[in-house]
């Protein structure tokens, strides 16, 4: 520890990604990246706005995408964020909604970053253990808390919850804030975006980096009543009143408004992750249901390290977990046709 840091900075324990190696080139299977580059209009609207115009600053409203993506739910702007990629929105949520209000609730197994923000914050948090097949019962958040927090579907484990169970947890808990983080919902499960209109206590939280391919990027968005939006405004101008560039802002409604690219690419991935499910069960994997456009494995006979470390030997990276509940299982991203073949020729070489 530095003498010179504040005292909390030694206490944080800060979100770890995914490795990005530069050492070799690999089928890259472990950040769960989209295999299929962004939309043409994407790049096209990118490249455009990459002139003159740099030298002044964006719309700091966002107006234009926030716009585009209310129209989409049948919603106005003022039910609209947009943020430096959904990791800050949902960062600027914890700030707005959580500080001062009791544990948050969140499932056992689920994304890391939620803890961070959380000690970041000095915000306690609870966590819920999920059933043993890893799903989400309702039923388990009830009673007073300082909020909640769901990843619909789940990461890592790629689970979806009916939209059903997202209206009971509401319903249950009219007091608090409860953001559903659907980073995946795109690729099969359904979203949260229709409950916004009849509840008031609902923060939906999506991004451009998975289904529209534009990770690089960075750019995320909220869904939610104005009220909320307005704390995240606040929040947000507190801390970065100009958190998209004009690039971003360009890119991303180019890519929110080119459906017919985002309904091919989404669909492909879907095609092979199912493809590549059922092969992996037929090779000995237990491979959970999952709505994302990763797969959460794990194999009976080899342990997930040896796997991992084999299949890196092998010029593949997918991610691994050392939470004590799930330190034999693997994640992995759904990749090209090419790529999902390359992964089952060598995990079939691995547990053959």
């Amino acid at each position: 520890m530095s003498r010179l840091w504040s005292p909390f900075v030694a206490r944080l324990h800060p979100y770890v990604p995914g490795e990005q190696p530069k050492d070799r080139v690999f089928v890259k299977l472990n950040t769960n990246e989209n295999p299929y580059g962004p939309s043409p209009k994407a790049v096209d609207a990118i490249a455009a706005a990459n002139g003159d115009g740099l030298r002044l600053y964006p719309d700091p409203l966002a107006m234009g995408l926030r716009t585009a993506i209310g129209e989409t739910y049948g919603l106005t702007p003022a039910h609209v964020f947009a943020g430096n990629g959904s990791d800050e929105v949902l960062g600027h949520a914890f700030n707005a909604f959580f500080r001062d209000r009791g544990p948050v609730l969140v499932p056992d197994v689920t994304y890391s970053f939620y803890r961070t923000w959380a000690g970041l914050y000095g915000i306690p948090l609870r966590e819920v253990p999920l059933a043993a097949d890893f799903t989400l019962d309702p039923g388990d958040y009830r009673g007073p808390c300082g909020g909640i927090v769901i990843a619909n579907p789940n990461a890592p484990t790629g689970i979806a919850l009916p939209l059903g169970a997202i209206r009971q947890v509401l319903r249950t808990n009219p007091d608090a804030v409860v953001i559903v983080d659907e980073a995946y919902v795109d690729f099969g499960a359904d979203s949260a975006a229709a409950l916004v209109a009849d509840h008031d206590n609902l923060l939906v939280v999506q991004t451009f980096s998975k289904s529209r391919s534009l990770a690089g990027l960075r750019v995320g968005f909220a869904l939610g009543h104005p009220d909320l939006i307005e704390a995240l405004t606040r929040v947000k101008d507190s801390f970065n009143s100009y958190p998209l560039g004009r690039p971003a802002l360009a890119g991303a409604q180019a890519a929110w408004e080119d459906r017919g690219w985002f309904d091919d690419t989404r669909r492909q991935v879907m095609a092979d992750r199912d493809r590549i499910t059922e092969a992996l069960r037929a090779q000995g994997f237990t491979v959970l249901p999952s709505q994302a456009n990763f797969v959460f494995t794990s194999h009976g006979a080899v342990p997930a390290e040896d796997i991992l470390s084999a299949l890196r030997d092998r010029g593949v990276l997918v991610r691994h977990f050392r939470q004590e509940r799930i330190r034999n299982f693997l994640r992995i991203t759904v990749g090209t046709a090419a790529d999902c073949d390359r992964l089952l020729a060598a995990t079939g070489a691995i547990t053959g």
